[in-house]
């Protein structure tokens, strides 16, 4: 299982609940890292659908790494 790394511009606890909400949706395990602005999800899913989904909360995201 992958996890995959992305940068999500969150300021506060509501950004970094709305993050939690759409991921939520998807079923998958995810750490939300709101001092350095990263999300963690690990997924076998393919990236783009953790983007498409972080991206619908408005905020600025970018895919970082696979580990």
């Amino acid at each position: 299982m992958a996890t995959h790394v992305f940068f999500v511009d969150m300021t506060c606890e509501g950004c970094s609940g709305a993050v939690a909400r759409v991921l939520k949706k998807l079923d998958v395990k995810f750490d939300i890292d709101l001092p350095n602005k990263k999300v963690l999800i690990e997924s076998d899913k393919d990236k783009d659908v953790f983007l498409e989904a972080l991206k619908k909360t408005g905020k600025t995201v970018t895919y970082i790494n696979s580990k």
